[in-house]
């Protein structure tokens, strides 16, 4: 029976796998996708901001959110590797508070910025004499800036709140992470009202933008239906299937598990989906939007050539 030794401060996290072979190999696989996410994320960034083909405002918000996925993931995976590779499960009262802040700031901050690049789309495609003026590089910067301060100031709000509770019987969290309402099972308090900003929270972070971003996209489709160039109808398609890609991974786990009521939720249920938008959507963004993008295609081959010129 496993034991740990801990303060009466101290979380204890179950993890995600099993301590046994099974669960070896499975995390091995998330530490090889936390590396290929970090490559992926980094070399994004780096590459946007070397090449000037890359300098408007799509890439600009697109190289944020690798920024975004790059920490949303380094979150999280390290400190589960750690705990699992050790057989230490604890976190301490602080870390937790600071490893939740981190990630419902990235969680919510990167929902308004999908939601920044689909109106980016929206302008380009419905909009294209009026883009230099509502896309600006100083509109670029407010719409960045806004992500990360409501991003804060929520993530600030709920992890202040979850530590203040009065935690009692247990103090092991049913989870990988420091996920609030996956503490909230543990207080020994009714947490309804609570619960139910958790609901009003989610629904401004990240229905509503998913809402207004469906909506986007469905007037962006109506205009490509309608383009008389056959070119610029394919270059259009292949760039809005591709964020509508990214969307759907990152909304769909995250808007199901937060709105739905306790009873429906369950512990297993939720670490499954929370694998999708804390591990898988950082590892596959940076690859969707390279294999799909013409532009970043280029843009890797003219790096690449110049690195191997000065190689030789």
């Amino acid at each position: 029976m496993e034991t740990w030794n801990q303060t009466s401060d101290d979380f204890i996290l179950l993890g995600l796998f099993p301590s046994n072979q099974t669960g070896l190999l499975l995390l091995f696989l998330i530490i090889f996708i936390f590396f290929l996410a970090s490559v992926g994320n980094s070399a994004m960034i780096h590459l946007i901001r070397l090449d000037p083909r890359l300098h408007t405002p799509m890439y600009f918000l697109l190289s944020q959110l690798s920024l975004m996925d790059l920490m949303y993931i380094s979150t999280t995976v390290p400190k589960m590797a750690f705990n699992f590779l050790s057989g230490q499960k604890g976190i301490s009262f602080l870390g937790c508070g600071v490893q939740s802040f981190f990630f419902l700031t990235m969680a919510c901050s990167e929902g308004l910025l999908l939601s920044s690049m689909a109106y980016d789309r929206y302008t380009a495609i419905c909009h294209p004499l009026h883009y230099p003026i509502r896309m600006s590089k100083m509109m670029c910067v407010k719409m960045i800036l806004g992500s990360w301060i409501l991003g804060s100031i929520n993530s600030l709000a709920h992890t202040v709140y979850a530590l203040h509770l009065p935690y009692c019987w247990s103090r092991a969290i049913n989870h990988f992470f420091c996920d609030v309402p996956a503490m909230l099972p543990l207080a020994c308090i009714d947490t309804w009202v609570y619960e139910y900003m958790v609901f009003v929270s989610t629904s401004l972070f990240l229905l509503f933008p998913f809402l207004g971003i469906t909506a986007s996209y469905g007037r962006v489709l109506f205009a490509v239906y309608h383009m008389r160039s056959k070119e610029g109808r394919k270059k259009a398609f292949t760039t809005c299937s591709t964020h509508l890609t990214v969307v759907t991974f990152y909304y769909a786990p995250f808007v199901y598990t937060y709105l739905r009521p306790r009873n429906l939720r369950s512990p297993a249920e939720d670490k499954i989906l929370a694998v999708f938008y804390t591990i898988l959507t950082p590892m596959l963004n940076p690859v969707i939007y390279s294999l799909r993008n013409k532009e970043v295609l280029g843009a890797m081959t003219r790096e690449f050539g110049i690195f191997f010129a000065k190689k030789q």
